[in-house]
């Protein structure tokens, strides 16, 4: 009854344990959130300046425009923006800083007639990329009522059509009201970046044994990139204190990088569906990724075309990846219809629903300055949880390749080993002959065994004695002459041996070694009698044949029976032997 009750008990266990598991994260998760969203209301107090502003963009000027509502056509590169207005009074004065939102723009900044900072206009002189997120800007004490300005001037076609809000902060709390708005990109950036890291480089090693675990290589660098990514996307970075171009130049870097172990974690699936054309749809966006994204890079480092330019290509490029991929997923359900595939198709729309969100979301507010989720790091959720799927597949896929490995492994091991002593069978034995007949100068002995009183025993005892005498003599040869090379049962009572030498000095100690366990095996078994006539043959200068050597060993060997046999050597049976249940 037990026996029965036993698997029924095991996957409660295991959902009971993975229950745990999650509610322990989700409990762990929340805590860790509270501990960053505690004092939030406290820390994000400030003032946010998105009213009473004077803007003027290539001589077009606007007085009196809200940020919130202000939208304009979409500048380009060397275009020139103007903002203007009054600080405002009714805040504290002393140790301030303006957080400022910039998209490929160099800025200055001047309180009243003062310059208190500039960013990015020797790199827009050079030509070079500025980058996009936030600056900011130490305001000297006593500002109130001072005029605020900022000149703007692209850097990037198609930059924007709207300003994002402009807000002032205690500058010891910026940078916490920067992590604690973003904190769940932080945590999802953290996690797949680390877990990308720690994964890659058990993945190398773990690569030098078996190339299956290429797949999750593949899944460890699409982790990586997209941690970087978030982190970047969400200004997370800015913590330490890096330049703002590299921020953007490494975001746009693990964006564009992110699709190519992606897409070569799909070999494997369009493999399996044996289209011709699939293949070749496969393999041109495989080239185009790669092309496309070396192409980016190159440009980019010559400082010809920038990242930001090449973005919406790269773009739509990752939509026809998707929608690939999704294709795949969907002809593999139909021809297998396997877990494996029901899970990656489930992610692959995940993912695609949450990419395609996060372009629409980003194309909206970049260009016609809507917002479409209030909510950040819906992306880098969706994300990590095609991760989740991805190594769950994998680990599906590799436990039932490994099953089926270890079924193949154990029908081989059946063919080429004898059911009764469990050491190779005769069929084993010729393939490993013919092995030695394509060798180039072979070093080799045969040695020929022949188990005596076989016939006997089996008429006596019974074959149950008879099947113990074979499995003895099978475990002397195979503990004497294993270690030198191959043993084998060639059928009823004959064994044999072939070593890789064919120096006498070393054949002799096998033999002696083989006498001394024959010797061991009748004294740890009584009424055993066990003996075994034998003959060997080595190759020599002369001779290579392996059938010839084989064929004069067991001559020698059936001369040595029968110079046993005449010398009643090996052939005793006890006087006292009880006939088997046949005999009787």
């Amino acid at each position: 009854m037990k026996e029965k009750k036993e698997p029924t008990r095991k996957p409660i266990r295991n959902i009971l344990f993975i229950a745990y598991a999650m509610l322990s994260i989700c409990l762990t998760t929340a805590m860790i959130d509270r501990m960053f969203s505690n004092d939030y209301s406290a820390i994000s107090q400030g003032v946010t300046l998105n009213d009473g502003w004077d803007i003027t963009i290539n001589g077009h000027t606007y007085q009196d425009v809200s940020l919130d509502t202000f939208h304009f056509d979409i500048v380009n590169k060397g275009d020139t923006i103007t903002m203007m207005r009054t600080l405002p009074d009714h805040f504290d004065c002393v140790g301030n800083a303006l957080l400022l939102p910039i998209r490929q723009t160099a800025v200055k900044v001047y309180v009243d007639a003062d310059q208190i900072y500039q960013y990015g206009w020797d790199r827009l002189n050079q030509h070079k990329t500025i980058g996009s997120g936030y600056l900011t800007v130490e305001l000297p004490d006593n500002y109130a009522e001072k005029t605020l300005k900022l000149n703007f001037s692209v850097g990037e076609d198609r930059a924007f059509t709207r300003f994002d809000p402009i807000q002032i902060y205690e500058w010891k709390n910026i940078y916490r009201v920067i992590l604690t708005e973003n904190r769940i990109p932080l945590f999802l950036g953290c996690f797949l970046t680390v877990f990308g890291l720690v994964t890659c480089i058990i993945t190398v090693f773990a690569l030098l044994i078996s190339g299956r675990f290429l797949r999750i290589l593949c899944v460890s660098l699409f982790s990586i990139c997209i941690g970087l990514w978030t982190l970047c996307y969400y200004n997370v970075l800015l913590i330490f204190s890096m330049p703002l171009y590299m921020i953007s130049l490494l975001e746009y870097l693990s964006l564009f990088l992110a699709p190519i172990p992606l897409v070569i974690y799909m070999r494997e699936d369009v493999s399996a569906l044996n289209r011709p054309l699939m293949t070749r749809l496969y393999r041109l966006l495989l080239t185009a990724q790669i092309a496309a994204t070396a192409i980016a890079i190159g440009l980019h480092t010559v400082d010809l075309v920038h990242c930001a330019a090449t973005l919406k290509y790269m773009q739509g490029l990752i939509v026809c990846n998707l929608v690939f991929f999704v294709i795949v997923e969907i002809m593999n359900l139909r021809i297998s219809h396997q877990l494996v595939h029901k899970l990656f198709l489930v992610g692959m729309l995940l993912l695609s629903a949450c990419v395609f969100c996060d372009l629409l979301s980003y194309h909206l507010d970049r260009y016609y300055g809507m917002t479409l989720l209030p909510v950040k790091g819906i992306a880098p959720l969706g994300m990590v949880l095609f991760i989740f799927i991805l190594l769950v597949s994998f680990y599906i896929n590799l436990t039932e390749k490994m099953m089926q490995e270890t079924e193949r492994n154990s029908l081989i091991k059946s063919t080429y080993t004898d059911e009764l002593t469990k050491i190779h069978n005769r069929r084993y034995c010729m393939e490993y002959m013919d092995r030695i007949m394509e060798m180039e100068n072979p070093d080799y002995t045969v040695i020929c065994f022949d188990l005596n009183n076989l016939k006997i025993t089996n008429d006596t005892y019974g074959h149950a004695k008879g099947d113990l005498l074979i499995k003895s003599a099978a475990e002397v040869i195979d503990k004497a002459f294993s270690p030198h090379g191959i043993v084998a049962r060639m059928g009823g009572d004959e064994f044999i041996a072939i070593a890789r030498t064919g120096e006498p000095d070393k054949i002799s100690a096998m033999m002696e070694e083989f006498q001394s366990c024959i010797k061991e095996k009748n004294q740890a078994i009584p009424d055993l009698h066990l003996s075994i006539a034998y003959g060997y043959a080595s190759c020599s200068p002369k001779e290579y044949n392996i059938e010839k050597i084989y064929q004069l060993a067991d001559n020698r060997m059936y001369a040595h029976k029968q110079a046993m046999k005449h010398a009643g050597v090996g052939t005793h049976v006890p006087e006292n032997a009880e006939p088997s249940p046949k005999m009787a």
